[in-house]
């Protein structure tokens, strides 16, 4: 059940930014998706309207976009709590450092078994 709750809240996002893109008369790019989700995640993370959905769906909730614009709050948040206002620039950085690491060191990898060609 957990994985059917993970793929109808992840997909719903991936179909909210594809509606976006497809149905709007402004020209929305991946780029418009991408920094309106982050920030949509963030916002409602420090409201405290993003913590449910990822209690419910987990996964689905948090690989989206909005998840890491919610890891980003919840890091800044918590950052506040234990260094204060300093903590809110150091924070998010932190709590989204090992996820940006592992991107970049898995697409290093995935570009040298496969030797990718420019165009």
């Amino acid at each position: 059940m957990d994985f059917l709750k993970a793929f109808l809240v992840g997909g719903a996002i991936c179909v909210i930014g594809q509606l976006l893109m497809d149905l709007t008369s402004y020209k929305i790019t991946p780029a418009h998706i991408l920094v309106s989700f982050v920030s949509a995640g963030a916002v409602l993370s420090g409201l405290g309207l993003y913590k449910p959905l990822v209690d419910f769906a987990g996964a689905g909730a948090t690989v989206p976009l909005p998840g890491f614009g919610h890891a980003l709050a919840q890091g800044a948040i918590e950052g506040v709590e234990e260094k204060g206002l300093l903590g809110a620039f150091a924070g998010g950085v932190e709590a989204t450092a090992v996820g940006v690491a592992a991107a970049i060191i898995f697409g290093y990898l995935v570009a040298v078994i496969f030797n990718p060609k420019g165009e």
